[in-house]
Protein backbone atom coordinates (compact mmCIF):
# COMPACT_ATOMS: atom_id res chain seq x y z
CA UNK A 1 0.00 0.00 0.00
CA UNK A 2 2.87 2.49 0.94
CA UNK A 3 4.22 1.99 -2.90
CA UNK A 4 0.58 3.07 -4.20
CA UNK A 5 0.60 5.59 -1.99
CA UNK A 6 4.48 7.03 -3.56
CA UNK A 7 3.73 6.35 -6.82
CA UNK A 8 -0.12 7.27 -7.60
CA UNK A 9 0.40 10.47 -5.41
CA UNK A 10 3.04 11.17 -8.38
CA UNK A 11 1.50 10.14 -11.10
CA UNK A 12 -1.73 11.99 -9.74
CA UNK A 13 0.04 15.17 -9.31
CA UNK A 14 2.11 15.05 -12.85
CA UNK A 15 -0.98 14.33 -14.05
CA UNK A 16 -2.73 17.34 -13.32
CA UNK A 17 0.35 19.34 -14.31
CA UNK A 18 2.25 20.04 -10.96
CA UNK A 19 5.89 20.97 -11.68
CA UNK A 20 7.94 17.88 -11.31
CA UNK A 21 9.87 18.75 -8.55
CA UNK A 22 6.62 19.09 -6.39
CA UNK A 23 5.54 15.86 -7.84
CA UNK A 24 7.95 14.40 -6.12
CA UNK A 25 7.92 16.27 -3.00
CA UNK A 26 4.66 15.75 -2.43
CA UNK A 27 4.97 12.09 -3.02
CA UNK A 28 7.70 11.69 -0.90
CA UNK A 29 6.08 13.69 2.02
CA UNK A 30 2.52 11.79 1.56
CA UNK A 31 4.13 8.23 2.11
CA UNK A 32 6.15 9.68 5.00
CA UNK A 33 2.65 10.40 6.88
CA UNK A 34 1.14 7.21 5.70
CA UNK A 35 4.14 5.15 6.90
CA UNK A 36 3.99 7.32 10.03
CA UNK A 37 7.73 8.42 9.45
CA UNK A 38 8.68 11.91 11.40
CA UNK A 39 8.23 14.62 8.68
CA UNK A 40 11.44 15.27 9.40
CA UNK A 41 12.67 12.89 7.82
CA UNK A 42 11.98 14.15 4.38
CA UNK A 43 13.30 17.11 4.97
CA UNK A 44 16.68 15.43 6.01
CA UNK A 45 16.97 13.46 3.19
CA UNK A 46 15.99 17.10 1.07
CA UNK A 47 18.73 18.61 2.82
CA UNK A 48 21.35 15.50 2.21
CA UNK A 49 20.43 15.35 -1.13
CA UNK A 50 21.60 19.20 -1.86
CA UNK A 51 24.28 19.57 0.25
CA UNK A 52 26.94 16.80 -2.13
CA UNK A 53 30.17 18.78 -2.60
CA UNK A 54 30.71 17.08 -6.13
CA UNK A 55 27.10 18.67 -7.12
CA UNK A 56 28.76 22.32 -6.84
CA UNK A 57 29.84 20.81 -10.66
CA UNK A 58 26.37 21.24 -11.94
CA UNK A 59 25.53 24.99 -11.41
CA UNK A 60 29.44 26.16 -12.23
CA UNK A 61 28.82 24.09 -15.89
CA UNK A 62 25.95 25.67 -16.78
CA UNK A 63 27.35 29.06 -15.98
CA UNK A 64 30.30 28.16 -17.96
CA UNK A 65 28.11 27.63 -20.64
CA UNK A 66 25.80 30.62 -20.80
CA UNK A 67 28.88 33.05 -20.54
CA UNK A 68 30.37 31.17 -23.94
CA UNK A 69 27.05 31.77 -25.47
CA UNK A 70 27.02 35.32 -24.99
CA UNK A 71 30.73 35.74 -25.26
CA UNK A 72 30.73 34.76 -29.10
CA UNK A 73 32.42 31.58 -28.48
CA UNK A 74 29.66 29.76 -30.52
CA UNK A 75 29.81 31.57 -33.41
CA UNK A 76 33.54 31.13 -33.43
CA UNK A 77 32.98 27.58 -33.67
CA UNK A 78 30.49 28.21 -36.04
CA UNK A 79 32.55 29.28 -38.52
CA UNK A 80 35.34 26.92 -38.14
CA UNK A 81 33.13 24.05 -38.86
CA UNK A 82 31.40 25.53 -41.19
CA UNK A 83 34.92 26.17 -43.10
CA UNK A 84 35.92 22.58 -42.25
CA UNK A 85 32.51 20.40 -44.08
CA UNK A 86 30.83 23.15 -45.23
CA UNK A 87 30.98 21.47 -48.26
CA UNK A 88 29.33 18.33 -48.01
CA UNK A 89 25.91 18.04 -49.15
CA UNK A 90 23.33 19.63 -47.20
CA UNK A 91 26.57 21.11 -45.45
CA UNK A 92 24.78 23.02 -42.91
CA UNK A 93 23.04 20.21 -42.01
CA UNK A 94 26.90 18.97 -41.30
CA UNK A 95 27.94 21.85 -39.87
CA UNK A 96 24.98 21.90 -37.00
CA UNK A 97 25.99 18.63 -36.57
CA UNK A 98 29.74 18.94 -35.59
CA UNK A 99 29.05 22.59 -34.08
CA UNK A 100 26.83 20.78 -31.64
CA UNK A 101 29.59 18.39 -30.82
CA UNK A 102 32.18 20.86 -30.53
CA UNK A 103 30.48 23.08 -27.84
CA UNK A 104 28.98 20.18 -26.50
CA UNK A 105 32.49 19.70 -25.18
CA UNK A 106 32.22 22.82 -23.36
CA UNK A 107 28.76 23.24 -22.73
CA UNK A 108 28.28 19.94 -21.26
CA UNK A 109 23.93 20.84 -21.36
CA UNK A 110 21.39 19.76 -24.10
CA UNK A 111 18.96 22.28 -23.50
CA UNK A 112 22.32 24.80 -23.39
CA UNK A 113 23.44 23.50 -26.55
CA UNK A 114 20.15 23.43 -29.05
CA UNK A 115 19.07 26.98 -27.69
CA UNK A 116 23.00 28.74 -28.60
CA UNK A 117 23.48 25.77 -31.51
CA UNK A 118 19.78 26.60 -33.03
CA UNK A 119 19.95 29.81 -31.89
CA UNK A 120 22.70 30.96 -34.74
CA UNK A 121 22.44 28.06 -37.34
CA UNK A 122 18.88 27.99 -37.67
CA UNK A 123 17.72 30.91 -39.12
CA UNK A 124 20.95 30.81 -41.13
CA UNK A 125 20.01 27.33 -43.00
CA UNK A 126 16.31 28.48 -43.52
CA UNK A 127 17.89 31.58 -45.16
CA UNK A 128 19.86 29.65 -47.47
CA UNK A 129 16.52 27.09 -48.33
CA UNK A 130 17.04 24.26 -45.95
CA UNK A 131 13.25 23.40 -44.72
CA UNK A 132 12.47 24.49 -41.41
CA UNK A 133 11.53 21.16 -40.07
CA UNK A 134 14.75 19.68 -41.20
CA UNK A 135 16.91 22.80 -39.27
CA UNK A 136 15.14 21.86 -36.33
CA UNK A 137 15.55 17.61 -36.45
CA UNK A 138 19.43 18.25 -36.69
CA UNK A 139 19.18 20.48 -34.23
CA UNK A 140 17.47 19.22 -31.75
CA UNK A 141 19.30 15.56 -32.15
CA UNK A 142 22.91 16.90 -32.40
CA UNK A 143 21.86 18.72 -29.06
CA UNK A 144 22.26 15.34 -27.36
CA UNK A 145 25.88 14.70 -27.90
CA UNK A 146 26.53 17.35 -25.09
CA UNK A 147 24.89 14.57 -22.72
CA UNK A 148 27.46 12.17 -24.01
CA UNK A 149 30.79 13.63 -24.34
CA UNK A 150 32.37 15.29 -21.18
CA UNK A 151 31.75 17.75 -19.10
CA UNK A 152 28.03 16.28 -19.08
CA UNK A 153 26.56 17.12 -15.79
CA UNK A 154 24.19 14.29 -16.16
CA UNK A 155 27.15 12.15 -15.86
CA UNK A 156 27.81 13.87 -12.42
CA UNK A 157 24.29 13.58 -11.79
CA UNK A 158 24.19 9.57 -12.27
CA UNK A 159 27.47 9.32 -10.43
CA UNK A 160 25.84 11.05 -7.26
CA UNK A 161 22.37 9.05 -7.78
CA UNK A 162 24.75 6.17 -7.54
CA UNK A 163 26.01 6.55 -4.24
CA UNK A 164 29.08 8.49 -5.41
CA UNK A 165 30.92 5.01 -6.08
CA UNK A 166 31.11 5.52 -9.69
CA UNK A 167 34.12 7.33 -10.95
CA UNK A 168 33.37 10.77 -12.95
CA UNK A 169 36.34 10.75 -14.68
CA UNK A 170 35.54 6.68 -15.84
CA UNK A 171 32.25 7.99 -16.82
CA UNK A 172 33.40 11.02 -19.09
CA UNK A 173 35.87 9.06 -20.94
CA UNK A 174 33.04 6.38 -21.25
CA UNK A 175 30.99 8.74 -23.14
CA UNK A 176 33.55 10.20 -26.03
CA UNK A 177 33.30 7.16 -28.34
CA UNK A 178 29.50 7.05 -28.29
CA UNK A 179 29.54 10.96 -28.18
CA UNK A 180 31.66 10.39 -31.37
CA UNK A 181 29.58 7.47 -33.21
CA UNK A 182 26.81 9.48 -32.40
CA UNK A 183 27.67 12.55 -34.34
CA UNK A 184 28.84 9.94 -37.10
CA UNK A 185 25.53 8.78 -37.25
CA UNK A 186 24.01 11.58 -37.26
CA UNK A 187 25.85 13.52 -39.88
CA UNK A 188 25.28 10.17 -42.94
CA UNK A 189 21.62 10.14 -41.70
CA UNK A 190 21.23 13.97 -42.31
CA UNK A 191 23.75 13.77 -45.48
CA UNK A 192 20.98 10.99 -46.64
CA UNK A 193 17.69 13.52 -46.18
CA UNK A 194 19.90 16.40 -47.48
CA UNK A 195 20.16 14.40 -50.51
CA UNK A 196 17.11 13.26 -50.85
CA UNK A 197 15.51 17.08 -50.50
CA UNK A 198 18.33 18.07 -52.58
CA UNK A 199 19.68 20.51 -50.35
CA UNK A 200 22.86 22.76 -51.47
CA UNK A 201 26.61 22.75 -50.49
CA UNK A 202 28.43 25.34 -49.51
CA UNK A 203 31.82 26.38 -51.05
CA UNK A 204 34.85 25.27 -49.94
CA UNK A 205 36.70 28.11 -48.93
CA UNK A 206 40.01 26.55 -49.00
CA UNK A 207 42.70 25.54 -46.30
CA UNK A 208 44.00 28.78 -45.48
CA UNK A 209 40.89 30.11 -44.52
CA UNK A 210 40.00 26.89 -42.35
CA UNK A 211 43.61 27.23 -40.63
CA UNK A 212 42.54 31.06 -39.73
CA UNK A 213 39.00 30.40 -38.35
CA UNK A 214 40.71 27.19 -36.44
CA UNK A 215 43.10 29.61 -34.47
CA UNK A 216 40.32 31.87 -34.21
CA UNK A 217 37.87 29.24 -32.42
CA UNK A 218 41.07 27.42 -30.89
CA UNK A 219 41.20 29.36 -27.47
CA UNK A 220 37.58 28.53 -26.81
CA UNK A 221 38.30 24.83 -27.72
CA UNK A 222 40.75 24.40 -25.80
CA UNK A 223 39.09 24.42 -22.78
CA UNK A 224 37.75 20.71 -24.30
CA UNK A 225 41.11 19.51 -23.53
CA UNK A 226 41.39 21.46 -20.07
CA UNK A 227 38.47 19.85 -18.47
CA UNK A 228 38.98 16.39 -19.51
CA UNK A 229 42.63 16.28 -19.19
CA UNK A 230 42.32 17.98 -15.71
CA UNK A 231 39.87 15.98 -14.33
CA UNK A 232 41.47 12.44 -15.97
CA UNK A 233 44.83 13.04 -14.78
CA UNK A 234 43.61 13.66 -11.36
CA UNK A 235 45.27 17.35 -11.34
CA UNK A 236 41.52 18.68 -10.65
CA UNK A 237 38.22 17.18 -9.12
CA UNK A 238 35.07 17.32 -11.61
CA UNK A 239 33.97 20.36 -8.93
CA UNK A 240 37.28 22.31 -9.21
CA UNK A 241 37.23 21.67 -13.19
CA UNK A 242 33.35 23.47 -13.18
CA UNK A 243 34.77 26.58 -11.44
CA UNK A 244 37.78 26.70 -14.03
CA UNK A 245 36.08 26.52 -16.70
CA UNK A 246 33.56 29.34 -14.99
CA UNK A 247 37.32 31.46 -14.61
CA UNK A 248 38.81 30.29 -18.38
CA UNK A 249 35.53 31.41 -19.80
CA UNK A 250 35.49 34.99 -18.53
CA UNK A 251 39.00 35.34 -19.76
CA UNK A 252 38.12 34.60 -23.23
CA UNK A 253 35.01 36.54 -23.83
CA UNK A 254 36.43 39.34 -21.69
CA UNK A 255 40.00 39.61 -22.96
CA UNK A 256 40.18 37.53 -25.81
CA UNK A 257 37.35 37.89 -27.94
CA UNK A 258 36.31 40.92 -26.05
CA UNK A 259 32.54 40.25 -26.21
CA UNK A 260 31.14 40.02 -23.01
CA UNK A 261 29.46 43.17 -21.92
CA UNK A 262 28.37 44.05 -18.35
CA UNK A 263 24.72 43.19 -19.60
CA UNK A 264 25.51 40.09 -21.12
CA UNK A 265 27.34 39.03 -17.54
CA UNK A 266 24.62 40.23 -15.48
CA UNK A 267 22.73 38.00 -18.04
CA UNK A 268 24.56 34.99 -17.90
CA UNK A 269 24.64 34.64 -14.20
CA UNK A 270 21.06 35.32 -13.92
CA UNK A 271 20.31 32.20 -16.14
CA UNK A 272 22.35 30.12 -14.78
CA UNK A 273 21.11 30.82 -10.96
CA UNK A 274 17.37 30.23 -12.01
CA UNK A 275 18.61 26.90 -13.95
CA UNK A 276 20.75 25.69 -10.67
CA UNK A 277 17.95 26.60 -8.26
CA UNK A 278 15.85 24.84 -10.58
CA UNK A 279 18.02 21.80 -10.62
CA UNK A 280 18.74 21.55 -6.96
CA UNK A 281 15.30 21.74 -5.92
CA UNK A 282 14.43 18.53 -7.85
CA UNK A 283 17.66 16.73 -6.77
CA UNK A 284 16.91 17.12 -3.32
CA UNK A 285 13.13 16.25 -3.24
CA UNK A 286 14.07 13.04 -5.68
CA UNK A 287 16.59 12.05 -3.05
CA UNK A 288 13.99 11.89 -0.73
CA UNK A 289 11.65 10.19 -2.77
CA UNK A 290 14.67 7.71 -3.40
CA UNK A 291 15.09 7.23 -0.15
CA UNK A 292 11.27 6.13 0.10
CA UNK A 293 11.89 3.72 -2.60
CA UNK A 294 14.94 2.15 -1.11
CA UNK A 295 13.44 1.31 2.61
CA UNK A 296 9.87 0.21 0.89
CA UNK A 297 12.60 -2.01 -1.24
CA UNK A 298 11.90 -1.31 -4.46
CA UNK A 299 14.66 -2.40 -6.26
CA UNK A 300 14.74 -6.10 -4.75
CA UNK A 301 11.04 -5.86 -6.10
CA UNK A 302 12.20 -4.97 -9.46
CA UNK A 303 15.18 -7.80 -9.45
CA UNK A 304 12.83 -10.28 -8.38
CA UNK A 305 9.80 -8.86 -11.31
CA UNK A 306 12.57 -9.13 -13.93
CA UNK A 307 14.01 -12.54 -12.82
CA UNK A 308 10.48 -13.77 -13.52
CA UNK A 309 10.97 -12.89 -16.97
CA UNK A 310 14.61 -13.47 -18.20
CA UNK A 311 17.92 -14.26 -16.82
CA UNK A 312 19.89 -13.32 -19.69
CA UNK A 313 21.09 -9.97 -19.53
CA UNK A 314 20.93 -8.85 -23.11
CA UNK A 315 16.75 -9.62 -22.58
CA UNK A 316 17.38 -7.58 -19.44
CA UNK A 317 18.74 -4.81 -21.08
CA UNK A 318 16.07 -4.58 -23.54
CA UNK A 319 13.68 -4.37 -21.04
CA UNK A 320 15.29 -1.67 -19.15
CA UNK A 321 15.77 0.11 -22.56
CA UNK A 322 12.58 0.02 -23.36
CA UNK A 323 10.90 0.72 -20.06
CA UNK A 324 13.37 3.94 -20.02
CA UNK A 325 12.31 5.11 -23.54
CA UNK A 326 8.92 4.69 -22.14
CA UNK A 327 9.24 7.02 -18.88
CA UNK A 328 11.49 9.52 -20.70
CA UNK A 329 8.33 10.62 -23.23
CA UNK A 330 6.80 12.55 -19.85
CA UNK A 331 9.41 12.56 -17.56
CA UNK A 332 12.11 15.26 -17.74
CA UNK A 333 16.28 13.66 -17.52
CA UNK A 334 17.40 14.55 -14.57
CA UNK A 335 14.43 13.29 -12.27
CA UNK A 336 14.70 10.21 -14.50
CA UNK A 337 18.35 10.22 -13.40
CA UNK A 338 17.69 10.44 -9.67
CA UNK A 339 14.73 8.11 -9.66
CA UNK A 340 15.89 5.12 -11.54
CA UNK A 341 19.37 4.69 -10.68
CA UNK A 342 19.00 3.61 -7.29
CA UNK A 343 16.60 1.38 -9.13
CA UNK A 344 17.99 0.02 -11.98
CA UNK A 345 21.99 0.30 -11.17
CA UNK A 346 21.51 -2.92 -8.75
CA UNK A 347 19.72 -4.31 -11.07
CA UNK A 348 22.20 -4.29 -13.62
CA UNK A 349 24.89 -5.18 -11.49
CA UNK A 350 23.16 -8.28 -10.38
CA UNK A 351 23.50 -9.33 -13.86
CA UNK A 352 27.46 -8.67 -14.16
CA UNK A 353 26.68 -5.33 -16.12
CA UNK A 354 29.40 -2.61 -15.74
CA UNK A 355 28.10 0.27 -13.80
CA UNK A 356 30.29 2.76 -15.98
CA UNK A 357 28.84 0.86 -19.12
CA UNK A 358 25.34 1.09 -17.94
CA UNK A 359 25.67 5.16 -17.23
CA UNK A 360 26.45 5.70 -20.38
CA UNK A 361 23.47 3.80 -21.95
CA UNK A 362 21.21 5.34 -19.30
CA UNK A 363 22.39 8.85 -20.53
CA UNK A 364 21.70 7.99 -24.08
CA UNK A 365 18.36 6.56 -23.58
CA UNK A 366 16.99 9.17 -21.56
CA UNK A 367 18.48 11.98 -23.88
CA UNK A 368 16.23 10.33 -26.75
CA UNK A 369 13.39 10.90 -24.12
CA UNK A 370 14.46 15.10 -24.46
CA UNK A 371 13.17 15.09 -28.22
CA UNK A 372 10.16 13.03 -27.53
CA UNK A 373 7.01 14.45 -26.59
CA UNK A 374 5.03 15.19 -24.89
CA UNK A 375 8.05 16.54 -22.08
CA UNK A 376 10.94 17.13 -24.80
CA UNK A 377 12.56 20.33 -23.16
CA UNK A 378 15.47 19.91 -26.38
CA UNK A 379 12.28 19.46 -28.73
CA UNK A 380 10.96 22.43 -27.56
CA UNK A 381 13.55 25.11 -27.59
CA UNK A 382 14.55 23.77 -31.04
CA UNK A 383 10.74 24.47 -32.37
CA UNK A 384 10.64 28.27 -30.80
CA UNK A 385 14.12 28.78 -32.00
CA UNK A 386 12.82 27.60 -35.42
CA UNK A 387 9.21 29.03 -35.51
CA UNK A 388 7.27 25.75 -36.02
CA UNK A 389 5.20 23.83 -33.89
CA UNK A 390 6.35 20.06 -32.11
CA UNK A 391 4.07 18.18 -34.26
CA UNK A 392 5.27 19.87 -37.67
CA UNK A 393 8.77 18.59 -36.93
CA UNK A 394 7.51 15.14 -35.62
CA UNK A 395 6.75 14.80 -39.21
CA UNK A 396 9.99 14.15 -40.71
CA UNK A 397 11.85 13.60 -37.57
CA UNK A 398 11.71 9.59 -38.11
CA UNK A 399 15.41 8.84 -39.89
CA UNK A 400 16.78 10.48 -36.50
CA UNK A 401 15.01 8.67 -34.31
CA UNK A 402 16.27 5.45 -36.03
CA UNK A 403 19.77 7.00 -36.12
CA UNK A 404 19.75 7.40 -32.33
CA UNK A 405 18.27 3.84 -31.88
CA UNK A 406 20.73 2.28 -33.75
CA UNK A 407 23.29 3.58 -31.69
CA UNK A 408 21.42 2.80 -28.51
CA UNK A 409 21.60 -0.71 -29.40
CA UNK A 410 25.08 -0.52 -30.26
CA UNK A 411 26.35 0.94 -27.13
CA UNK A 412 23.99 -1.71 -25.38
CA UNK A 413 25.33 -4.43 -26.46
CA UNK A 414 28.79 -3.74 -27.15
CA UNK A 415 30.07 -3.08 -24.60
CA UNK A 416 33.73 -1.65 -25.48
CA UNK A 417 32.37 1.17 -27.38
CA UNK A 418 32.03 2.60 -23.57
CA UNK A 419 34.59 0.75 -21.58
CA UNK A 420 37.88 0.31 -23.76
CA UNK A 421 38.83 3.96 -23.55
CA UNK A 422 37.98 4.04 -19.90
CA UNK A 423 40.40 0.88 -19.57
CA UNK A 424 42.73 2.39 -21.42
CA UNK A 425 43.65 5.42 -19.76
CA UNK A 426 43.64 2.72 -16.14
CA UNK A 427 46.07 1.04 -17.89
CA UNK A 428 43.78 -2.12 -17.45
Amino acid sequence: MELWVLFGTFVLLMLIGTPIAFCLGVAAFATALYMKLPPLVIFQQLNSGMNIFTLLAVPFFIYAGDLMVRGGIAQRIIDFASSLIGHVRGGMGQVNIATATLFGGISGSAVAEAAAVGGLMIPQMKARGYGADYAVNVTSMAALIALLIPPSHNMIIYSISAGGKISIADLFTAGIIPGLLFALVLMLTAYVVARRRGYPTEPFPGFRRVGYLFLVSLPGLLLIAIIFGGVRSGVFTASESSCIAVFYALLVTVLVYRRMGWRDFVHATMGAVRTTSMVLLIIGTAAAFSYLMARLSVPALMIDFLNDISSDPLMILLLLNVLMLLLGTFMDMGPMIIITTPIFLPVVQAYGIDPVHFGVIMILNLGIGLNTPPVGAVQFVACAVGKITVWQAMRSIWPFYGASLVVLGLVTYIPEISLWLPRLFRGT
